[in-house]
C-alpha cells in the first residue's frame, strides 16, 4: 500500500467511525432501550398493578422474541432489497409507535400482546444494523467498528437505567400517569423523532455518502468489491437457499444463543434481584438509586468491550477473543449466588457483564468473512434469530424456575451452562476449521479469511 492510498484509508475509515457509526448506535441505544424497559417497570409498580407473578412476567418479558424471530430474516432480506437508510428508518418509528401503546396497558393479556407487536416491529433492526455496517468497511477494519457500535448496548444501562429510575419517580406528575406507565412514555418518543431522523441523515453506501471525498469513496467501494469477490470466489456454495443448512451458520447460532441468555437472564431479572437485595441484606433503595446498581455492571463491561476488541483488531480476531469470554461468563455468573452481600453480587455479576459484552463485536466479524450479499443478510439474520430464541427462552425460564423453586439459585446456574456450552463450541468450530483446511492452530483466525496476526 502506497502512502497516498494509506492516508486515504485512514481518513475513510475514520469518517465512517466518526459520522456514521455513532448514529447507529444511537438507535441501537434507544432500541435496547425499548425493548428492555420492561425490566424497570415489573419491580418498580408494574408487576403489582397489573398482578404479575414471575413466570408471568418472564413470559411478557420473553414474547417479544417470538414476534421478533418470525419476522427476522424476511425482513433483513427486505432491508438488503430496499436499502438500509429506508428500511432501518421505517423500523424505528414502528416500533416507536407501539412502545408508546404501553403507557396504557390495562392487564397481563394487552402486555402479551403488546410485548409480541413490538418484537415483530424491530424484527431486522440489529442484525440490519451489523449487515449495514459490515458493507462500508473491510473486514480488516470491522472489529473496531462494530465494538464502537455494540458500545450501545452497555451504555443503554449505564445511562438508561437511572434515566428510567427518574422517570418512574415522576409517578402522577405527567397527566396523571403511574411512574412506570410514564416511563414507557419517556422512552418510546425518542425511538420515532430518531427513526424519522435515520431516512434523511443515513446513506446506503460509501458510493452516496456525500460526506466521503471522491478519492475516499473509489478507495472504500474498491476494496470491499475486492473482498466481495475473494469471499464469494471461496464461499461459491454458499447462498440464500444453502446457508439454511450450513454447518457453520447453524454452529454460530447456538454459540449466540449461549451469549444472548446471559445478557438477557441479567437485562430482564438485574432490577428484580437488586429490589430484592431489601430481603435479602436489609438494604432499602429508592427507585433512581437502584437504577444507579442496577447500571454498575455496565460500565466496567463498555471499557471491556472496548479494549478487549482494540486487541482483536491489533492481533486479528482469534478463537480466544470468543471462547475464553464465554468461559469466564460461564463460571461467574453462579458465583454471584454465593457472594453473601449487595456489593458482593454486584462485582461478580460485574465480570459477567464485562464477558459477555467483551465477546458480542467479535463475534459478529465472523459471519461476513464466509457470506456476502444476499447469502450474507439471511446469514446473519439467522443467527440472530435462534440466539433470540434465548430472550424468550431465558426470560420465561428463569421466572419459572425461580417460581418452582422459590430462588434464583438454579435459573442462574442454567445460565452459566448455556454460557459454558458457547465457550465449548467455539472452540469445536475452530477445531473443525483446522482439520478442514489444514491450518496451523498459531495461524488461524476463526475469521477464515486471512486476518491473521503478525507473528
Amino acid at each position: 500500500m502506497d502512502t497516498t492510498q494509506s492516508v486515504v484509508e485512514k481518513s475513510a475509515i475514520k469518517k465512517v467511525a466518526i459520522r456514521l457509526v455513532p448514529f447507529v448506535a444511537l438507535m441501537f441505544f434507544i432500541n435496547y432501550l425499548d425493548r428492555t424497559a420492561i425490566s424497570f417497570a415489573g419491580p418498580n409498580g408494574m408487576n403489582n398493578d397489573l398482578a404479575l407473578s414471575a413466570a408471568q412476567f418472564g413470559f411478557a418479558s420473553g414474547v417479544f422474541f417470538i414476534g421478533y424471530i418470525l419476522l427476522e430474516v424476511p425482513s433483513n432480506l427486505a432491508l438488503h432489497k430496499f436499502g438500509a437508510r429506508r428500511w432501518l428508518a421505517r423500523i424505528m418509528v414502528s416500533w416507536g409507535i407501539v412502545s408508546l401503546l404501553f403507557t396504557w396497558v390495562g392487564n397481563v393479556e394487552q402486555l402479551y400482546i403488546l410485548r409480541f407487536i413490538l418484537g415483530v416491529a424491530e424484527a431486522g433492526f440489529f442484525p440490519g444494523a451489523i449487515l449495514f455496517l459490515s458493507l462500508w468497511v473491510p473486514s480488516k477494519h470491522r472489529s473496531k467498528i462494530l465494538a464502537l457500535f455494540y458500545l450501545a448496548q452497555p451504555l443503554t444501562t449505564v445511562i438508561g437505567a437511572p434515566l428510567a429510575g427518574a422517570l418512574i419517580q415522576q409517578h402522577g406528575v405527567f397527566f396523571g400517569l403511574e411512574g412506570w406507565r410514564f416511563m414507557f412514555f419517556g422512552v418510546a418518543i425518542p425511538a420515532i423523532v430518531i427513526g424519522i431522523a435515520a431516512w434523511f441523515y443515513l446513506a446506503d453506501s460509501p458510493a452516496k455518502a456525500k460526506w466521503l471525498t471522491s478519492e475516499e469513496k473509489t478507495w472504500l467501494t474498491g476494496a470491499l468489491e475486492k473482498e466481495k469477490k475473494e469471499t464469494a470466489a471461496s464461499n461459491k456454495h454458499v447462498s440464500v437457499r444453502t446457508v439454511f443448512g450450513n454447518g457453520r451458520v447453524w454452529m454460530l447460532s447456538l454459540i449466540y444463543f449461549g451469549f444472548i441468555y446471559g445478557l438477557y437472564a441479567l437485562g430482564f431479572f438485574l432490577p428484580t434481584i437488586i429490589a430484592g437485595f431489601e430481603g435479602l441484606y436489609g438494604t432499602k433503595f429508592d427507585v433512581f438509586q437502584k437504577g444507579l446498581i442496577t447500571a454498575i455492571p455496565y460500565l466496567p463491561a463498555a471499557f471491556a468491550l472496548y479494549f478487549w476488541s482494540k486487541d482483536a483488531t491489533k492481533r486479528g480476531v482469534r478463537t480466544w477473543h470468543i471462547a475464553l469470554p464465554a468461559l469466564i461468563g460461564g463460571i461467574s455468573i453462579p458465583l454471584a449466588l454465593f457472594a453473601g452481600s449487595p456489593a458482593a453480587t454486584i462485582a461478580v455479576i460485574t465480570i459477567t457483564a464485562m464477558s459477555i459484552f467483551a465477546a458480542l463485536p467479535n463475534f459478529w466479524t465472523v459471519p461476513t468473512q464466509f457470506l456476502t450479499g444476499a447469502a450474507a443478510a439471511a446469514g446473519i439474520a439467522l443467527i440472530n434469530t435462534v440466539g433470540n430464541l434465548a430472550g424468550f427462552s431465558a426470560g420465561y425460564i428463569t421466572g419459572w424456575l425461580k417460581d418452582l423453586t422459590g430462588g434464583y439459585t438454579v435459573p442462574m446456574f442454567v445460565v452459566g451452562g448455556f454460557m459454558l456450552l458457547s465457550s465449548i463450541l467455539m472452540v469445536t468450530l475452530s477445531r473443525q476449521r483446522k482439520a478442514s483446511e489444514g491450518i496451523p492452530a498459531e495461524a488461524l483466525d476463526p475469521q477464515g479469511a486471512g486476518h491473521h496476526a503478525e507473528p
